[in-house]
């Protein structure tokens, strides 16, 4: 398997230059039934198999799960933030650094699980309720260089989703 691939499992994201209605649909279905799909893969896992690197030189699976917490609850508050102002510069977080601190090394996954829950429902239902307008709403992401609609972002954490799914399942095979 070449490096890239296992960087990238599902491949780079790539958003599709017109992205439609039943694109959106898609990536609002993964974003709702990402954790527990999330979950049911990882429940059964011993102290053992969370603190194992996911592919060579990563992070834990245990790291990873508090991250896509942490990134998805980020999620929330950009989207909301360009529902509210005017192309926001969005920020940016160290996520090795979050990765290095203790909690993400030693809390139980189940914390992030309820977080994940939680989040994915508020997030699911406010992107359900949005008007075309307010889909074509634009945030600044400064680390990426780039101005993106929120059509665009829900692409972006549906792939975020499964990017780190299929992390977890590959680390685990």
């Amino acid at each position: 398997m070449s490096q890239d691939h296992s960087k990238f499992p599902i491949g780079k994201f790539d958003p599709p230059a017109t992205i439609s209605e039943g694109d959106l649909n898609e990536a609002i279905t993964i974003l709702e039934v990402f954790p527990e799909k999330l979950k049911m893969l990882t429940y059964n896992l011993t102290d053992e198999q969370l603190d194992k690197p996911y592919r060579e030189g990563s992070w834990t699976i245990r790291q990873l799960v508090h991250h896509i917490s942490d990134s998805h609850h980020h999620s929330y508050n950009r989207f909301r933030w360009a529902l509210t102002e005017d192309n926001p510069l969005i920020k940016v977080y160290s996520q090795d650094a979050f990765a290095e601190l203790e909690d993400y090394k030693t809390w139980p996954i189940a914390w992030s699980f309820s977080h994940i829950e939680a989040i994915h429902h508020k997030l699911v239902n406010l992107l359900r309720m949005l008007s075309e307008d307010q889909w074509n709403r634009t945030l600044r992401h400064p680390e990426m260089d780039i101005e993106m609609n929120l059509k665009q972002l829900a692409m972006m954490y549906a792939w975020h989703s499964m990017h780190h799914y299929s992390h977890i399942k590959k680390g685990l095979d």
